[in-house]
């Protein structure tokens, strides 16, 4: 039986190395994108361990080269179909507006948005020409929600959202489904990069990042397992019926979103601040 054939981007690590194990596990043929792919050691270390490795072949892709992306749709005509797009490759740029430049927010539009517009736009001709297919992005609880300190993310993210959206209502006529994967914090995910952040002590902003960096770090322990978010997307690419729209996953995840949607933005501003007290 010929196996539907799955492309994942960003798979050298992360997300986007499980869901790639957790596809070829379900019954796809995978095509792990990666920018350098002398990093695949790993995920053929792990497909090995599964016996997925036959299932599992890589191809070279930056995300934000149009020259990358060009010589990668040359390869997507030789396959007899294009089923499943897992628009996973992704940056987080932390740090606050006022001390980030405007080519940091650039840089993370690029990879987070202009990235996903592109392969999108790349691969949704070969999905029609196979009478349909599905398209996974990988959103966060920050496309729904705003954090202190991660001001160009959730840019990116919110732009992610409304773009699937839309997306969705223009190609669902031709049998290709959209679908939003929202994770909160895992072990693998983007608060990581908050540690990274070095603020002077002489900013405004100094005793601000020390408050949340110190709160994101008290919950590090309570962070999901990464693998949690993997099995969601094989789910999602694997079930015959429609999926939905949005899929939140992780702790506090739902109660956030809904607590954004029926509660006043000045109560939830209370909790913010009375929790980096």
């Amino acid at each position: 039986m010929t196996r539907k054939n799955a492309i994942v981007t960003g798979s050298s690590s992360g997300f986007g190395l499980l869901c790639v194990l957790e596809l070829a596990k379900s019954g796809f043929h995978v095509i792990a994108t990666m920018r350098d792919i002398s990093k695949a050691d790993k995920l053929f270390e792990e497909a090995r361990k599964q016996n997925s490795e036959p299932f599992i072949e890589v191809q070279p892709l930056d995300v934000t080269s149009s020259e990358s992306i060009s010589q990668f749709t040359s390869y997507l005509s030789n396959l007899n179909s294009v089923d499943i797009l897992v628009n996973n490759a992704g940056i987080a740029i932390g740090g606050f507006c006022e001390e980030l430049s405007i080519d940091d927010y650039r840089q993370q539009f690029d990879t987070n948005f202009f990235a996903v517009v592109a392969i999108t736009q790349a691969v949704l001709p070969f999905m029609r020409k196979s009478g349909g297919g599905r398209m996974i992005n990988m959103s966060s609880i920050s496309g729904q929600f705003g954090f202190p300190g991660l001001s160009p993310y959730a840019a990116s993210k919110h732009a992610l959202e409304g773009f699937s959206e839309s997306l969705r209502l223009e190609v669902k006529p031709f049998g290709i489904d959209v679908v939003l994967i929202e994770p909160g914090s895992y072990k693998t995910n983007i608060w990581t990069s908050m540690d990274q952040i070095s603020i002077s002590e002489n900013s405004p902003y100094h005793s601000y990042m020390v408050k949340l960096q110190t709160e994101i770090e008290s919950e590090k322990a309570n962070h999901g397992s990464p693998e949690e978010v993997a099995a969601l997307v094989a789910q999602v690419a694997s079930q015959e019926k429609t999926p939905k729209l949005r899929y939140p996953i992780g702790k506090s995840v739902k109660t956030n979103i809904r607590l954004k949607a029926f509660l006043p933005w000045q109560f939830i501003e209370s909790l913010i601040f009375k929790k980096l007290r």
